[in-house]
């Protein structure tokens, strides 16, 4: 590998762009390390996700910048995002993530508010007397 490879990852609002090179494994996400921009377990586990199925977590150093979302679609965001850099690196990863389910983009959003209701689909309460 070259250089950096860079790849985007999208999850309803968020969007990570993630730039992946060689190095010792650290993973920086806007600007601090990503064990203090998730304190929950289960969201650094969803960040980790693509390294540990294809036994890279010390290989490669990650700086993404994310923007956008909660904390949840941020870290699907940058999930996503490290899958399809790694694909860049090396096509024969491609499998084992695939078949982890890491290289489909969730197309799930928030469905838009309709005129005539409280929100999408909730409508105002009835009162019939």
């Amino acid at each position: 590998m070259e250089k950096q490879k860079n790849a985007v990852g999208r999850r309803k609002e968020a969007v990570a762009r993630v730039y992946l090179s060689k190095g010792t494994g650290t993973i920086t996400v806007n600007g601090k390390e990503y064990k203090d921009y998730f304190p929950m377990m289960y969201l650094q586990n969803q960040v980790e996700l693509p390294l540990k199925t294809i036994d890279a977590v010390s290989s490669f150093d990650l700086v993404v910048n994310v923007q956008g979302g909660g904390p949840k679609g941020q870290a699907e965001a940058i999930k996503l995002g490290i899958a399809r850099a790694l694909c860049e690196v090396n096509a024969e990863y491609r499998p084992a993530l695939k078949a982890k389910g890491l290289m489909t983009r969730d197309p799930r959003s928030v469905e838009r508010k309709k005129f005539g209701k409280r929100k999408a689909r909730r409508s105002f309460q009835f009162s019939k007397r």
